[in-house]
């Protein structure tokens, strides 16, 4: 089916709706914008949320697909399910978007290009915040693009029991469960999710039919625990356990039936915390550690070179912190940390290499309400042992002008410190002169009752770049800053709206200019990108949905070389049935027209997917 005809016929569901749909929400807050609980309209950061409600009726399988929603933030995928993949959040690259799982980093300095989205599955989440532009003011490296916090469900009052499972295409399975419990005194919640299946061939040639090559399968266990112990109602001590192990098949490239290759990784990430409440003052004491292990099975030494096989990357942080309200309406946030990053990778011959950087930190951040305007400012000062140290910082307000207009405006100074790995380079030459990034990013946002749009512009100097001199020659190549600025710059217009008690429409649109230095456009980001979004409420126990996207012309290389891997759209679908207040039915469709295409050349993608689900809640 073409373009044009799945285009249209998304259009004709949208505007089939003429009345706008009233439901009320609960107030929602935002707690990475500041690093303090927030109240949305009081944000005067670029943000977008992704709810609980969203996840549950969607029935996503990974966190990379329910950001592919999401305005201005697009990813390719080396492959299905569990292969590698970068995201672009407004055309910056992967390694330049900070990711949080509940406040601790899932940024893994053992791989080149930073969290790997890939083994982030959809895991009893209560919602996901992704703020956008620079905010090293407020979190420091890592988030010159933004911040994604993905925030699990806490416990609720009671005792509370969750499970789902799904079957479908590609022999997946998938199955979940949880177990809540709170008092007045002490809560936990413990979540665990298991995934499997067959998937299909990582690598594929262009126009090649992927059902011909072998199957490269994918299997991921996650668990997570939440508890808070109420010393009294002013102080509490906090703990959390994330974990993810996962296993993936891949193939070597342009080899699509090769069967040596596996994956086996083992993520950990876990804090401690306590909070005491005095007067005006919120004083929260933390510890926080990321560790993670990647095996790369079937590797060897080739071509007279030792390759490396094993990696495992370490996060440490220690924080000190203070909130201090004042004036009602009015608060300020004082901390300082300590940090450190610290990688091990052993080769073929078992050779090992280790590396520490550490960081000292202190920062604040400034919140005031006059009227109609509320202001933030933000300052961070970072002193690295194996760089210079570096002060950034973010200003950012809203006005509102009516009762249905508002504007906001941000402006912030980051940077992006080299990643360990990327020094070192085990695939080419060492490069311990590598300075780090700096970025300097500004938006402005327009928003008139459901409609907003934003104007955004980044522009990075010292950009770290892959470098191979003479492509696959005797020269080795080096991860190198690359001279001048490249620029990512564009807009974003977003349009939500419920118009009956049974209709809900949502649409958005990026319009992107990712160039470099040359003015060159860079690889892999579409020029524009259409997500349009339709749920439908029949009757009280029936949803049926339909969102899907368009993505613009593409390239897979700088300078618009190589395949062009855009011009597509995709269409999924679901319906939920609730059988009676303990237990739901559904069945989602994925790539529902079943659309050949290839977001990175080479690298195969799914067709269509038919799943059914059973949950269960009590």
């Amino acid at each position: 089916m073409s373009k044009k005809i799945q285009l249209s016929l998304l259009a004709v569901a949208l505007l089939s709706s003429l009345h706008a749909r009233d439901v009320k929400l609960e107030p929602i807050t935002i707690t990475s914008a500041t690093k303090s609980s927030q109240l949305l309209k009081d944000v005067t950061s670029n943000f977008s949320i992704i709810s609980s409600a969203e996840i549950e009726e969607k029935h996503y399988t990974s966190v990379k697909e329910a950001l592919s929603n999401v305005v201005g933030l697009n990813f390719t995928s080396n492959g299905g399910l569990g292969s590698v993949g970068s995201i672009y959040l407004r055309g910056a690259g992967n390694n330049r978007t900070l990711v949080l799982i509940d406040g601790v980093r899932y940024q893994n300095p053992a791989n080149t290009s930073g969290a790997s989205m890939e083994h982030l599955m959809i895991n009893d989440i209560e919602q996901i915040e992704i703020i956008k532009g620079a905010q090293s003011g407020i979190w420091g490296a890592d988030a010159s693009a933004g911040v994604i916090n993905i925030i699990t469900k806490s416990a609720k009052k009671g005792t509370h029991l969750n499970a789902n499972i799904e079957a479908g295409s590609f022999n997946t399975q998938k199955i979940g469960a949880s177990v809540s419990h709170k008092t007045a005194k002490y809560d936990f919640k413990l979540s665990a999710n298991h995934i499997k299946s067959d998937s299909f061939s990582v690598s594929s040639p262009w126009g090649d039919d992927v059902k011909t090559y072998e199957d490269d399968a994918y299997k991921n266990t996650s668990l997570s625990l939440k508890a808070n112990y109420y010393i009294s109602d002013k102080a509490k001590i906090t703990a959390g356990i994330s974990s993810i192990k996962a296993l993936k098949d891949y193939d070597s490239y342009g080899n699509p039936n090769d069967a040596r290759f596996q994956s086996d990784v083992s993520n950990l990430l876990y804090s401690l915390g306590y909070t005491q409440e005095y007067k005006n003052h919120t004083i929260t004491a933390k510890i926080q550690k990321s560790d993670f292990k990647r095996d790369e099975i079937g590797t060897v030494a080739q071509y007279g070179s030792e390759y490396v096989k094993e990696f495992e990357g370490t996060h440490t942080n220690l924080e000190l912190s203070d909130t201090i309200t004042y004036n009602a309406k009015d608060f300020i946030s004082l901390g300082l940390g300590a940090s450190s990053d610290e990688v091990t990778y052993i080769k073929t011959d078992r050779s090992s290499t280790n590396q520490k950087n550490k960081n000292n930190y202190i920062y604040a951040t400034n919140l005031n309400t006059l009227d109609k305007l509320i202001f933030t400012q933000s300052i961070r000062h970072d002193n690295y042992d194996n760089f210079d140290s570096e002060t950034t910082g973010k200003l950012g307000l809203k006005y509102t002008l009516s009762k249905d207009l508002f504007l906001t405006a941000n402006v912030g100074l980051a940077y992006n410190v080299p990643n360990i790995v990327q020094e070192l380079n085990p695939w080419g030459a060492v490069n311990t002169d590598l300075n780090p990034e700096d970025t300097t990013s500004y938006d402005i946002s327009l928003g008139y009752k459901n409609f907003k749009v934003t104007y955004f512009h980044s522009e990075v100097s010292n950009l770290i770049d892959w470098y191979d001199p003479d492509g696959y020659g005797g020269n080795p190549a080096i991860c190198k800053n690359l001279d001048g600025e490249s620029i990512f710059k564009g807009y974003e217009f977003e349009y939500t709206q419920n118009l009956t008690d049974k209709v809900s429409v949502a649409l958005n649109y990026t319009l992107l200019s990712a160039k470099d230095k040359d003015g060159k456009n860079l690889a892999r980001r579409p020029k524009e990108t259409l997500k349009a979004n339709l749920d439908f409420y029949p009757t009280d126990t029936l949803h049926l949905g339909v969102w899907g996207e368009y993505i613009g012309k593409r390239y897979d290389r700088a300078n618009n070389q190589s395949r062009q891997t855009g011009k597509y759209t995709l269409v999924n679908l679901v319906a939920n049935y609730d059988i009676n207040k303990n237990f739901s039915t559904y069945a989602k469709v994925e790539n529902f027209f079943d659309k050949e295409y290839q977001v990175v050349d080479g690298y195969a993608t799914a067709s269509r997917g038919i799943f059914l689900g059973l949950n269960a809640k009590f």
